[in-house]
């Protein structure tokens, strides 16, 4: 898929940070118009988590050892990954896209896809695992275009 159909949506998402893009337009590079920017303020884990891990005593003998610590970060991610993929589903329900694109953080991506729903997975016409969130709108489309150019 080279060339983005008009109407096409893109996602570029990162941990933190996503764009929901629309393609107006069927030329290259695409002409990509900002439908909605979300953001999510998910510091570093240690700035979120303030207590010491738990520990349990054994059951056999003396020792104790220690919980794992939550990683408050990382499940930070995976909300947010729900939140689009929510955000997705009811977009997808109320027929505002018929294609979509995908572009994540590998990690983010992973997250996401486990959090689609069937009506938003069966929109997707291209995946791209790379974090581009930072890049202005014009260079995004730029890349855009080469990576569906490179991909098929």
């Amino acid at each position: 898929m080279a060339k983005l159909k008009d109407g096409t949506w893109v996602l570029v998402a990162d941990s933190e940070k996503a764009l929901i893009l629309a393609n107006r337009g069927s030329g290259n590079p695409p002409d990509l118009r900002v439908l909605r920017k979300t953001e999510q303020d998910n510091p570093p884990d240690r700035e979120q988590g303030t207590d010491q891990p738990g520990r349990t005593q054994s059951s056999h003998g003396p020792g104790s050892s220690a919980y794992d610590e939550t990683d408050w970060h990382e499940l930070g991610k995976e909300r947010f990954a729900g939140e689009l993929a929510d955000l997705l589903y009811k977009h997808a329900h109320a027929s505002s896209y018929e294609d979509i694109v995908l572009i994540a953080a590998p990690d983010v991506l992973g997250n996401l896809r486990k959090a689609l729903h069937k009506e938003v997975i069966a929109r997707v016409v291209a995946e791209i695992p790379k974090g581009l969130t930072q890049l202005p709108l014009d260079q995004l489309e730029k890349r855009l275009l080469k990576d569906l150019e490179d991909a098929g």
